[in-house]
Parts: C-alpha cells; sequence; structure tokens
C-alpha cells in the first residue's frame, strides 16, 4: 500500500507512519539510540556498587516488617546498658504492648526509685531504640501473692491474725 515515492503517499498518512515508528526519521534515530543507552550498564552509576551483607539484611528486615521487631529484641538484650549494671540487677523488662515497657523490679523500693528516673529512662530508650515504639514505662514490684485478686476474691481486709 505504501509506495517508495513520498509523493504518492498522503500527508496525513505519511505523519502517521512517522508517529508509529514505521518510516525512519532523523529525530526518530535520535530519540530510539538515547533509548539504548542504558544508566544501569554504565561504570560508576548509582546503584552500581556492591552491598555488604549488613545493607542487604538491613533491606531484607525493612522489607519483611521486622525492624520494630527486632529493636523490641534489642532492647531486652541491651537492658543492662541502658539502664545500668546495678539497676540490671534488681529490674529486668517483662512485658511490651501497645507502647508501654513493662519493668519488674526485686523490691518496691527500687520501683519507687526507678519510677522517680522514669522520664530519663523513657528518653533513653526512645533516643537508643525508636523502631521499638517505647512510649512509657511501668515499674512493678516483687510478684508475691495476693489476696485481693482472682475470682473468688471479697471486699475487706482478708485473712489476718484469725489463726489462733
Amino acid at each position: 500500500m505504501v509506495d517508495d515515492d513520498p509523493a504518492s503517499v498522503p500527508e496525513t498518512m505519511a505523519t502517521y507512519l512517522r508517529l508509529r515508528g514505521l518510516e525512519p526519521s532523523p529525530r526518530g534515530k535520535r530519540r530510539r539510540r538515547r533509548r539504548d543507552d542504558d544508566d544501569e550498564n554504565q561504570p560508576f552509576t548509582p546503584g552500581r556498587d556492591p552491598k555488604g551483607i549488613g545493607d542487604a539484611l538491613a533491606d531484607l528486615t525493612r522489607q519483611a516488617g521486622w525492624n520494630s521487631q527486632l529493636a523490641r529484641e534489642d532492647l531486652v538484650l541491651q537492658w543492662a546498658e541502658v539502664a545500668g549494671e546495678e539497676t540490671a540487677r534488681h529490674a529486668s523488662p517483662v512485658a511490651l504492648a501497645d507502647g508501654l515497657l513493662t519493668v519488674q523490679c526485686d523490691s518496691t523500693a527500687w520501683a519507687k526509685n526507678l519510677q522517680l528516673m522514669r522520664g530519663a529512662i523513657v528518653t533513653e530508650l526512645m533516643s537508643r531504640f525508636p523502631d521499638a515504639g517505647v512510649d512509657n514505662v511501668r515499674f512493678i514490684g516483687p510478684d508475691v501473692p495476693s489476696w485481693k485478686w482472682g475470682p473468688r476474691a471479697v471486699p475487706g481486709r482478708g485473712p489476718r491474725d484469725t489463726y489462733g
């Protein structure tokens, strides 16, 4: 249908063929040449250097959504560095839910002292482990049995010196 003589092809058809890339034009060659030059095959371009294993693992954990879980694990493992050696001997993290870190202490005295230092501890935790999501810290005393909690608890003072 297309003759070799450009004068025999209507102008609209020639424009159509040029736009479809069927007829070479000097402008099209330039554009095609530019497309063939691929940046990722050129040396010294961004992204061409090999990554270290740490960078590859960081990308993997970010893509899998593990950053917050790993930050929580790091918080528990590095509690002694955050709180200090002496404090870590008497207090340890037991739970982290909804931004609240629960720390159990050996005694109520340690719990009260750490409660007074809560602002500094929360600031340290937020700066070291931003992905852990710690907003607040709760310090509790030792785990001792309580007479006031449970399914059969009754209001009142509970058992005292009634054994004899």
